[in-house]
C-alpha cells in the first residue's frame, strides 16, 4: 500500500513551475531521496486523483560551503525534485 505522504514532501512553488502547470500540466514536487518514478507516479494518482503520463526526476546537490574558521569543505543537503506531466485535462488543485 503506498502513503503519499511517505513519497511526496512538498510541492515546489516557482515562477517557472506555475508555468509550466498552467500551459504543460506538469507539476513540480519535492519527493523523498528513496523515492523511485513508479512510486511517485502512483502516489500523486492516489493523493490528487489524476492520471500520471509521464516523470521525471532530478536530483539536486547540495551547495558546497567552506568554514572560515577552520578552512573545511562540505556540502548543504540537496534535494530529490519530480516532475509530473498529467494527462491532458487533468488538473491539481492547490487552493482546495
Amino acid at each position: 500500500m503506498i502513503q503519499p505522504d511517505k513519497i511526496i514532501k512538498s510541492v515546489h512553488l516557482t515562477e517557472k513551475s506555475n508555468i509550466q502547470s498552467s500551459e504543460i500540466g506538469q507539476y513540480t514536487f519535492q519527493v523523498f531521496k528513496t523515492a523511485t518514478k513508479d512510486t511517485i507516479k502512483a502516489a500523486v494518482e492516489k493523493a490528487f486523483d489524476v492520471t500520471v503520463k509521464r516523470v521525471n526526476v532530478i536530483n539536486q546537490i547540495g551547495k558546497p560551503s567552506r568554514n572560515r574558521k577552520t578552512g573545511k569543505t562540505s556540502s548543504g543537503s540537496g534535494l530529490k525534485k519530480a516532475i509530473v506531466t498529467l494527462k491532458q485535462g487533468d488538473v491539481i488543485d492547490f487552493t482546495a
